[in-house]
């Protein structure tokens, strides 16, 4: 597949690392000559030095028999026009625009990303889906992240082994008899630099990053089983009140409107408006770093605080002052790819990655074959993948342990009219089932075969 990535900043980097991974052709614009040689010398890709939304930029870049065009440009302005002339001049079929501000995603101009208009057929908004990544967190206590798959039916969680996990040095085998009735699959587990896809006589060390796929009912039962039975947070501190935090503000105002919520802002006429726009949160104005505002907002007394100004450093140092307070768990959004490593080891509990979150939208409508939703993990390292298993995949009518999976491939949950099974080696996938997967990179373009449509099916 040819495409053209507009913009090589984290984003673009990092959606051109994946899909160069898969052998893709890819070609990346930029108006940075110090980002186009970087990208140019780490990945084998062709580096234009130019700008995205120019159509001349454009053709040199092949945009004639370009398949896709990704715009993830600092300015939403240039992504559009680079969708638009991509369209009218091109007729490249699938254009995806990262668009920041919120005046152009309002539902009364939804009109203005029609065919007819700017014809961009994948808006991604990272602010937005940042702040619905946050609230899907906070309704798993001690989960570092929560991902839906099949209509919301599975849930893939993430969390931290602590050496207080009861089944810390327990085979994994061993979970599946202990709790036979619990629809869980335990699919990658991070240990130290390793991506690891189990096997059942894996065990669990402390430390470990693990992420398992399970029904979504059952979630709090397996959390309780790796030794998290907190209760959801009913006191919460937000420290940011730019788009994330007052997108995430009033989703949690809708959704529970039973919560406790005060929001923290330091430009005052900015928090003044959001005191307008909020149905019954407290907004305060002034630092999150400052000790004696933070007191008034009863910080000892809540259960989460989230930080998501636009500075990684004021996050960090806001979550730690207020656990340091008494706050149970504190929650940061932090951008700098070099921060995460350290930050665990100092006390926050939760990092939230908006490169991660977007680079995962994007690559949803990259994938080829009946895939639905994909979400990147480790940087690219592994993706879970829900699709569609189709009459002509190799997957379907007979036992999965005679389908020959691809190595560094593990079926965490099969979804069958409604149901959600955790798979063995027993069972047989069936034509329509929803599939929810874990593939290691370089398995990635063997999966998107397995669920392809072949020429016979039709």
């Amino acid at each position: 597949m040819k495409v053209i990535i507009c913009g090589a900043g984290q984003v673009g980097h990092n959606i051109a690392r994946s899909l160069v991974r898969e052998e893709n052709d890819i070609t990346v614009i930029d108006q940075s000559e110090d980002l186009i040689r970087k990208l140019s010398e780490s990945l084998e890709i062709k580096g234009l030095i130019g700008y995205a939304s120019h159509p001349d930029v454009l053709e040199q870049a092949g945009a004639a028999d370009a398949d896709m065009l990704i715009a993830v440009t600092a300015s939403d302005e240039v992504n559009m026009v680079a969708c638009q002339v991509a369209h009218a001049l091109f007729n490249v079929p699938t254009k995806i625009a990262r668009v920041r501000h919120q005046g152009y995603l309002q539902p009364m101009w939804a009109d203005l990303f029609s065919r007819e208009n700017l014809p961009i057929d994948v808006i991604i908004s990272p602010e937005l889906e940042v702040a619905r990544a946050i609230g899907r967190r906070l309704k798993v206590p001690g989960a570092t992240d929560v991902i839906p798959f099949a209509g919301d039916r599975v849930y893939l969680v993430s969390l931290k082994a602590e050496a207080s996990c009861p089944v810390v040095n327990t085979p994994l085998s061993q979970l599946t008899e202990l709790f036979p009735d619990l629809t869980l699959r335990i699919v990658s587990i991070i240990r130290g630099d390793r991506m690891i896809v189990p096997t059942p006589r894996d065990q669990i060390i402390a430390g470990d990053q693990i992420y398992f796929v399970a029904d979504r009912d059952h979630v709090p039962r397996a959390m309780a089983i790796f030794g998290f039975e907190e209760r959801e947070a009913r006191r919460i501190i937000v420290v940011g009140g730019g788009n994330i935090g007052l997108f995430l503000v009033s989703q949690l105002e809708k959704l529970q409107p039973r919560l406790n919520i005060k929001l923290i802002e330091a430009d005052r006429h900015r928090a003044e408006r959001i005191a307008d726009q909020l149905s019954h949160s407290l907004v305060l104005s002034g630092s999150g770093l400052d000790p004696d505002l933070l007191g008034d907002a009863n910080t000892g007394g809540a259960e989460t605080i989230v930080t998501v100004t636009n500075d990684d450093e004021s996050n960090i140092l806001s979550a730690l002052l207020a656990k340091r307070m008494g706050c149970k768990r504190a929650m940061a959004l932090v951008n700098n790819p070099t921060y995460p490593p350290l930050i665990s080891s100092l006390g926050v509990d939760v990092v939230i990655n908006p490169r991660a979150v977007t680079v995962s939208r994007i690559l949803q409508h990259v994938r080829r074959g009946r895939i639905h939703a994909v979400y990147s993990l480790q940087d690219g390292g592994g993706e879970i993948i829900e699709a569609d298993a189709l009459e002509t995949s190799p997957l379907v009518g007979r036992p999965l342990r005679e389908t020959g999976l691809p190595q560094g491939v593990i079926i965490g949950a099969v979804v069958r009219e409604g149901k959600v099974i955790a798979p063995d080696g027993d069972t047989v996938i069936k034509a329509r089932d929803r599939i929810v997967l874990f593939a290691l990179a370089d398995s990635i373009r063997k999966v998107e075969k397995l669920f392809s449509v072949r020429l016979e099916f039709f």
